[in-house]
């Protein structure tokens, strides 16, 4: 089973809301991120996304743009971050690993090479943000490679779309808390509530909330009812300043310890 889907099963079983941090790989600093993927988990995450630098990352807010701008200046590519997950599968065999990313570096290295190896590094899925239900085609090198390919669902999605997306999203389905770019804050809870149980009732894949949440307060709303809560923006916003990989560790274990505290919370379940 992928590592993603046994996850799930797991916070199913024991009824415990999941926790997806986004980080940019190589960033604050290339030579801290496997440490700060061990940190992640240490905290409470229960996947990790870690976002592969892009040089326009249009659904990307100013934060991660930065931190892919940073990044890339620093010579990050797809053979550093398969490096990155090979090591960190040495000390932590069953953490998922989902890279989020466009589909230009998976272009120019090619589908069926990405694929082969993504997986032989230990990575479970991908979220290609340019790559919608509508060019499924193009990705499935990845799929029959035993990657997850991680669909995305929005406030704009229409009805017959989202049967769509539904009919083919595995591991988990990301839905956007609203139209626009990571980092926002105009999270309204009710519509994400609606909407996700809308979606729910269409398919049994979990389903994880992302875009606008920022907080412990606003995790454990979403958690009320989503299967995960991803946090990206404001996590990659704390990083930006470390100073050293010991640095970046405490302040990504300080920023996630409330948020899974409060997703643990009687009231923070999700179904």
């Amino acid at each position: 089973m992928n590592r993603i889907d046994q996850r799930f099963a797991e916070l199913k079983a024991r009824r415990r809301t999941g926790l997806i941090p986004f980080v940019t790989a190589g960033d604050p600093l290339p030579e801290a991120t496997v440490a700060l993927m061990h940190a992640l988990v240490e905290a409470g995450a229960d996947l990790i996304e870690l976002g592969v630098p892009f040089s326009d990352p249009m659904a990307d807010g100013p934060v991660i743009q930065h931190a892919s701008e940073r990044a890339l200046a620093k010579g990050v590519g797809l053979t550093r971050i398969f490096g990155w997950v090979r090591e960190f599968r040495a000390r932590d065999a069953t953490t998922p690993v989902v890279l989020m990313g466009y589909l230009n570096p998976v272009e120019i290295l090619g589908a069926s090479r990405f694929a082969q190896a993504a997986v032989e590094a230990g990575v479970d899925g991908a979220l290609l943000v340019d790559c919608p239900v509508e060019e499924f085609e193009t990705a499935a090198p990845l799929r029959e490679a035993g990657l997850r390919q991680i669909l995305l669902a929005a406030p704009t999605t229409t009805q017959a779309r989202l049967e769509r997306v539904c009919g083919a999203a595995q591991g988990f389905l990301y839905y956007v808390s609203f139209a626009g770019i990571t980092g926002a804050d105009r999270l309204s809870r009710n519509e994400v509530r609606s909407r996700v149980e809308t979606i729910k009732q269409r398919t049994s894949i979990p389903v994880a909330v992302g875009f606008g949440v920022r907080d412990a307060a606003s995790a454990a709303a979403i958690g009320q009812y989503a299967d995960a809560v991803v946090i990206g923006s404001a996590l990659v916003e704390r990083l930006a300043v470390a100073t050293d990989a010991s640095d970046a560790c405490g302040r990504a274990r300080d920023f996630l310890a409330p948020i899974r505290a409060a997703l643990d919370a009687p009231a923070g379940h999700g179904g």
